[in-house]
This record gives structure tokens, C-alpha cells and sequence, in this order.
């Protein structure tokens, strides 16, 4: 018994000295595995998101005729990359005064300039909201051991919003050159020198559009059973097309249609997306009707540093639409003076101001407005417009004078009223409201007040819903079910008394 006692102790020795050894060679093998990987870079710049959904402004190169060693794609690449994220940091930098991430992107000499500023601003309680718009680059010299370049770049396009104590000090828009040397360290492109060359404020030189609109005759339009959702998974050609031949029937020209900015991928456009909304188009041509396409639906956010996000959404989507013989005019964003208080206002209108320049400059041809809520906000950015448009809801017996008035004071473009309507809902939770008969007289005297005045309008909606998104009116039941009953035609799919007064006759 003895020996079989020591034969057992012996073989647990040797188990455990096994067992030992393999525990220390797996932890030896786990930190030789962490030293030898490269640390995420989203991670390091604490976005742990891909670089589409980071910063995008327009980027673009000139021919590589540069002095040194030929550089190839993939590390011009690296080099555009590298740049783009030090402009990144260096923007939430100057916005948080804090320093996370700028020493992988500029070098030791390159970061004193920064941690001073931001240790200033700090102490003085500055902050600076920033972003570049547009940056034109040409690579002046790469050396032969591939360590160090040159690199140019000339008219950046920079926004700055200046605040002290959280009160704004100073907006700006400059254009500027800057001349820059990359050294090649650990992996990373970073900063060595980056001089301001040259700078002077930026006047953007817009055209006015080389078409006008004129003679509208329209609708706001969603399919009946997907409003809000016009390009999910109930997209159906053959319904908008019977839709469509409803409006061209009933002596319309035009359709006012929406593009939600996250349904559609925000800065990464959803190719599915795009193809249904050429669809709508092509069904539009069909019919001979023109299509107004609203950018940014359900967008709410002008933080100045997704500017260029915004910026990509808009000029993807603009470029694939720009020579569609439907398309009558881009209408930046529907009512955004409704956000006003709520985002401030100054900062709202440099966002539209910014959206107008973008949307022009890829696309000169067909004309800009913005969908006002109201006549009051409707010269805001007048000279840059291309028409004027807003939304009416209120009393029928003031909107001759609204107009006229509107009209003295934009007396050189066409207006018109984008938006109007009147809900038959009268029930429980609005006992007084209107009811079907009362919609068609409102709609009878606004077509005769159309008709005095030579006004371009477009109704709200052709259909009554039966679903209505949260995100629209909230969740109150009594304005959920006022926005149900804003159509010509029911939720049975039978006319309405004031579908007779859809149109000017």
C-alpha cells in the first residue's frame, strides 16, 4: 500500500508541475500576443466608430509631381488619413480643452503650441467649435527612405464658432493655405510643422440657379400605408404610380417629397435607399410631374463638427439627382426655424447657410429654398435662396395680407406656399374641430385666394393615415389624430368632399 501511496503523490506532482508550466507558458504567449498588436486608432480617439461616420469635408488631390521618392496609393492614404484625424482631434481639442488623441497626430515640438492654446483657452473659459469644410492638397516632397513628406494645402475652408464663459464671441469662415511636414513615427503620420501660409475670410461667390420655378400647382406626398417611411420595406412602384396618376388627374404638376437623413444611412448614403428615391422620380416623369426633394428630414443635430457628415449625405445624394428632367428644386430642410430655441438660432441659420453653398456648388442648375414653418422667418437668407417658401396653417382670412407682405419685402423672386391644410378630424379627443365639409370649404377659399394672387402652392396631403410616427407630433392622441385627417382622400381610400378643390380650376 506504501508504494501504490507513493506512486499517487507522484503522479499529482507531476500533474500539477504540468499544469504549472502550461498556466506560465499561455500568460508568457497572452502579453507576447498584447505587446505585438497595434492599438486601435478609433480607440485611441475614444470614437470607437469608423472614420465615415467621423469626419468627411472634401478632400482632393493634385497630381503626385513631387520632388523625392514616387509615393503609392496606399500610403498616400495613410498620409490623407492620418491629416483628416489630426484635424479631428485637434477640433474636439480646442471644443473640450482637453488634449486626448494629439500625440498621435502631431509630433512632441508640433504639440506645444497646442497644449498652450488649450491650457489659455482653459484658463480664460474659451472654447472653439470648429470644423474645415474643404481642403485642396498637393504632396511637394517625399523622402527617399520614406520617413518624412511636404505636403500643401491651399483654400481650406474653415468654420470657427468663438465662445467665452458659453456665450458665443465670434463667428467666422475663412479660406486658408497651410504649409505641412508629416514625419512617419510607430506607424502614424504625425505633424511635425503646420504653418498658416496665408488667410482672408471666406465669401463663397454663389450663382443664382439657371432654372426658375413658376406656375406650381402641387401636393405633399407619402404613400398611404408607409407615411414617414416612404423608402422601407413597403416601398411599392405600383402604388405610387397609381398615386401619382391621382395628382396628375386631379390637375397638379408637382409632388413635395422627403429624404430622411438616418433612414438613408446619414454620411454613408444606403445605395438601396438611393435607387428606391430615383424610382420615385422616374415615376414622377412618367406622369409629367415635377419633384421638390426635401434634404435632412428628421434631422435635428448642427453640431458644427458633423458639418462635414452632413455635408457628405447631401452632396451623395444631390450629384446622383442633379440631371433628373423630374427634379424642380431642392428645398434644404422642412421648418427647421422650429428648432430655433432649442439649438439656438444663429446656429441653425450658419448650418442652412453652409447647406445652401454645398448644395449649390455640386448642383448650379436647379433652384434652393428652405421650407419655412411660418412667413415671419421666410427672408432669412433671402438673397441666397432661389425662391421663397413657406408653410401656412393659420386663418385663411390673413394670409392674402401675409402674402402681400411677404411679397413687399422679397419683391425680385417667385413664393410660394409649400405647405397648407386643414385637418377633418372632429371627434372624441376634439369635439370642435372641423369636419369633412368644413375641409372643403377651407380648401374652395384657399384656392380662390391662389388664384387672385397668382400664389404657387403645394397642400398637405393627399391621403388620411392611419399611423402616425411618434417622431412627427408626439405621442398626445388628440394630435396624432388631427394629422390622420389632413388628406383629400380617406383612410377607406374614397375622396373627400374638398378633393374637388385639390386644384385651381
Amino acid at each position: 500500500m506504501t508504494g501504490i501511496n507513493k506512486n499517487i503523490l507522484r503522479s499529482v506532482l507531476v500533474l500539477s508541475y504540468i499544469a504549472i508550466i502550461a498556466l506560465v507558458l499561455f500568460g508568457i504567449g497572452s502579453l507576447y500576443s498584447y505587446l505585438n498588436t497595434g492599438a486601435d486608432r478609433s480607440t485611441m480617439l475614444h470614437t470607437e466608430i469608423k472614420k465615415i461616420d467621423q469626419y468627411l469635408p472634401k478632400l482632393e488631390w493634385a497630381p503626385l509631381n513631387n520632388e523625392g521618392r514616387p509615393m503609392d496609393a496606399q500610403t498616400l492614404n495613410a498620409l490623407q488619413n492620418d491629416y483628416l484625424d489630426a484635424w479631428y482631434v485637434k477640433h474636439v481639442a480646442y471644443k473640450t480643452n482637453t488634449l486626448a488623441g494629439i500625440e498621435d497626430y502631431y509630433t512632441e515640438n508640433a504639440r506645444k503650441n497646442i497644449t498652450a492654446f488649450v491650457a489659455q483657452n482653459k484658463l480664460n473659459h474659451i472654447a472653439i467649435e470648429g470644423t474645415t469644410l474643404e481642403h485642396h492638397l498637393s504632396l511637394d516632397f517625399f523622402s527617399e527612405d520614406g520617413q518624412l513628406a511636404v505636403v500643401t494645402d491651399k483654400n481650406v475652408i474653415e468654420f470657427k464658432r468663438v465662445f467665452e464663459n458659453y456665450t458665443l464671441q465670434l463667428e467666422t469662415k475663412e479660406q486658408s493655405t497651410y504649409k505641412l511636414i508629416f514625419l512617419l513615427e510607430d506607424g502614424f503620420w504625425r505633424i511635425r510643422h503646420m504653418i498658416k501660409e496665408k488667410s482672408k475670410d471666406y465669401k463663397n461667390k454663389f450663382a443664382h440657379a439657371s432654372t426658375e420655378v413658376s406656375k406650381v400647382k402641387g401636393i405633399n406626398y407619402y404613400p398611404q400605408a408607409s407615411p414617414w417611411d416612404m423608402y422601407g420595406d413597403k416601398f411599392d412602384a405600383a402604388i405610387i404610380t397609381k398615386d401619382f396618376k391621382i395628382i396628375k388627374e386631379a390637375g397638379l404638376n408637382s409632388i413635395r417629397i422627403f429624404i430622411p437623413y438616418e433612414d438613408f444611412g446619414k454620411a454613408n448614403v444606403k445605395p438601396e435607399k438611393l435607387t428606391k428615391l430615383k424610382t420615385v422620380l422616374n415615376l414622377a416623369e412618367a406622369e409629367k410631374l415635377k419633384v421638390v426633394a426635401t434634404l435632412f428630414d428628421f434631422y435635428g443635430d448642427y453640431t458644427v463638427l458633423n458639418w462635414t457628415l452632413n455635408q457628405h449625405h447631401a452632396e451623395t445624394i444631390v450629384s446622383a439627382l442633379k440631371d433628373h428632367s423630374a427634379l424642380l428644386a431642392w428645398d434644404i430642410k422642412n421648418e427647421p426655424n422650429l428648432d430655433f430655441e432649442s439649438r439656438h438660432k444663429d446656429l441653425v441659420i450658419a448650418w442652412l447657410d453652409n447647406m445652401i453653398d454645398l448644395v449649390k456648388s455640386t448642383d448650379p442648375k436647379h433652384p434652393v429654398t428652405i421650407g419655412w414653418s411660418n412667413a415671419e422667418s421666410a427672408t432669412i437668407l433671402k438673397d441666397k435662396l432661389d425662391f421663397i417658401s413657406f408653410h401656412y396653417y393659420e386663418d385663411l382670412d390673413d394670409l392674402e395680407a401675409t402674402y402681400k407682405h411677404l411679397k413687399s419685402e422679397v419683391t425680385n423672386k417667385t413664393i410660394a406656399i409649400t405647405e397648407f391644410g386643414l385637418s377633418s378630424y372632429k371627434g372624441f379627443w376634439n369635439p370642435f374641430g372641423n369636419n369633412e365639409d368644413d375641409q372643403s370649404d377651407y380648401h374652395k377659399k384657399a384656392q380662390g385666394i391662389f388664384s387672385e394672387n397668382d400664389i404657387n402652392f403645394m397642400s398637405w396631403t393627399l391621403y388620411d393615415f392611419t399611423e402616425i410616427p411618434k417622431e412627427v407630433v408626439g405621442r398626445l392622441p388628440w394630435r396624432k389624430q388631427a394629422q390622420e385627417h389632413f388628406g383629400f382622400i380617406d383612410q377607406n381610400g374614397e375622396t373627400k368632399p374638398a378633393f374637388k378643390y385639390i386644384s385651381k380650376k
